[in-house]
């Protein structure tokens, strides 16, 4: 299934990319009353960064994910997990069956969806009552060294920008009037990296790539330049969980 974001090239990359804050799932979970055994559909599942946490709180999960490598990948990685479901669908539309479920998630993947369309969709899926949550790991951008990438970035693709996924999400919902008040939630992560596999994850950065166009490699070789000339094997990477949870009206 093709979307106007091919994933395809960076599925493998993907795998480096960093978990959610544990506590920051734990307060979205707890916020939706969800139990074990409970219904939730993650809607761009990815390679299941997301999946596999919502596995490990014991919940039934139907992962949703448009493309075949990254979805490859998240079977991959849930193999010989149970109460996982993977099928092949988009936020807009998911082909999953009408109120089926008490949660639907979309980590990191929102920004790459119709937002309206989506929700709208969100609410045929849900069940009466049920919750919506999106989220996204946001780099600390003043740690020293996430500010000296920041800056090779710039430095080489003109007005580059985050677009939707560093934007509050609270007025995007509220304009479907679907959902009841938003409520925002946070928590903080280190992901411990080793140079090379955060100059793979780099390579998985969908949002850079679009707009580096014929850039993009020069772009991350700078930034491999860069991470290289640190002097360790290893660096710290300081994160934000930013996640948005509204339950249906």
């Amino acid at each position: 299934m093709k979307t106007n974001w091919d994933y395809t090239n960076l599925a493998d990359a993907y795998l480096n990319r960093p978990d959610y804050s544990e506590d920051a799932i734990d307060k979205m979970v707890s916020l939706a009353g969800l139990k074990a055994g409970d219904a939730v559909c993650d809607v761009g599942a990815g390679v299941a960064h997301l999946t596999l946490m919502l596995l490990d709180r014991r919940y039934r999960v139907n992962a949703v994910e448009p493309n075949d490598a990254m979805r490859a990948n998240g079977i991959k990685r849930t193999e010989g997990r149970e109460d996982i479901e993977w099928f092949e669908g988009t936020g807009e539309n998911t082909g999953q069956a009408d109120a089926a479920f008490e949660m639907v998630t979309f980590g990191s993947s929102f920004n790459v969806t119709d937002r309206q369309v989506t929700l709208k969709e969100t609410k045929r899926i849900l069940k009466p009552g049920g919750w919506f949550a999106c989220m996204w790991n946001h780099r600390d951008l003043n740690d020293a060294i996430q500010a000296r990438i920041e800056a090779i970035i710039k430095d080489r693709v003109e007005g580059y920008g985050y677009g939707t996924r560093r934007e509050d999400q609270t007025e995007e919902i509220n304009k479907s009037g679907l959902f009841g008040d938003v409520a925002k939630i946070e928590g903080t992560v280190t992901h411990s990296q080793s140079i090379e596999d955060c100059t793979d994850a780099w390579r998985s950065h969908a949002t850079l790539e679009r707009q580096a166009g014929g850039k993009f490699g020069s772009v991350v070789d700078s930034i491999d330049d860069y991470l290289n000339s640190l002097g360790t094997a290893e660096i710290q990477i300081p994160y934000t969980t930013r996640i948005w949870v509204a339950q249906l009206k």
